[in-house]
């Protein structure tokens, strides 16, 4: 059973599709049809991209996609929500990754009350836009994991928030206060199971309870390149899709995403698709580093 990304493409004439998509000289190339290529450059092209290169380094069955064409009116979002919800049925789907998606409770009550008739039930990730609408919905304790930064966490700590646009300032202010927002945001119901949250030390928490974080390498370069997030939640799927558990995904993704910034040298003008030729050496050094940890810990 496939992985598969639900996201949307920022170009209102690209159709809705599905399919499988391969990485070649920065760009994505549709395996099947005549699409023109796409830049991964950020969004959900550079969380596909990332989680096409992870599947490739570990030998796992590259996820699909289903896209569609969305410039922040929502209409090619709706036509996704509608297509997900009527063929969910039989697909079987091991797991999903929802990315950016315009913020429609209907259409997203109507996926996951599809997703609640399958058994099993595929394991979710929300990250950008759908985690917004997770949260909205009141239904954020379906998911498995949430991917924020700071200012996302701050928006699912806000009980009364309806966009992250609308979180009251006392809870932003508090971003450095990480365990409190968290507190806040599983007392309110409005957490996944797991929550990665992204920063300059990313913190991994389960139902509440904190497991771990990673913090180095530390590579200032990165903070301001747009897409970084989309870079770790793509990893994570690529490690989810070949069979890694939640947990130390989550973790070896972080820690991947620093070293191929280590690696690839940054400044803040580099841009997402400069940093994807290192991830297969970057995420090799993670795995490494996992396994001679665990093999500290047996001894």
């Amino acid at each position: 059973m496939a992985w598969m990304i639900c996201g949307t493409v920022p170009d209102a004439s690209f159709p809705l599709t599905e399919g499988r998509w391969r990485l070649d000289d920065g760009q994505l190339h549709p395996e099947n049809g005549d699409l023109p290529p796409l830049s991964v450059q950020r969004g959900t092209p550079a969380l596909l991209g990332t989680a096409v290169l992870a599947c490739e380094t570990l030998g796992a069955e590259p996820p699909t996609a289903l896209l569609v064409g969305d410039i922040g009116n929502g209409d090619g979002s709706r036509r996704l929500y509608g297509h997900l919800a009527a063929s969910l049925d039989g697909s079987g789907v091991r797991g999903i990754t929802f990315h950016y998606l315009f913020p429609d409770v209907d259409g997203h009550n109507r996926v996951l009350m599809a997703l609640e008739t399958l058994t099993p039930k595929p394991v979710l990730v929300a990250d950008a836009g759908f985690m917004y609408v997770a949260k909205m919905s009141g239904y954020a304790d379906a998911y498995d994991l949430f991917t924020p930064d700071a200012g996302e966490l701050a928006f699912l700590a806000d009980e009364k928030a309806p966009h992250p646009f609308y979180t009251r300032g006392f809870l932003l202010s508090a971003d450095g206060d990480v365990p409190d927002l968290v507190e806040r945001a599983y007392r309110h119901g409005n957490a996944a199971h797991f929550l990665l949250i992204k920063g300059k030390v990313d913190h991994l928490v389960h139902d509440g309870h904190f497991l771990g974080d990673v913090s180095e390498p530390q590579v200032p370069a990165l903070e301001p390149i747009g897409g970084t997030g989309d870079l770790v939640t793509g990893l994570v799927t690529g490690l989810l899709a070949g069979g890694m558990g939640m947990a130390q995904a989550c973790l070896t993704a972080a820690r991947a995403s620093r070293i191929a910034g280590l690696l690839a040298n940054p400044n803040p003008a580099t841009q997402i698709a400069e940093l994807l030729p290192f991830l297969p050496e970057a995420l090799r050094r993670a795995l490494k580093e996992d396994a001679s940890s665990t093999r500290d810990v047996e001894a």
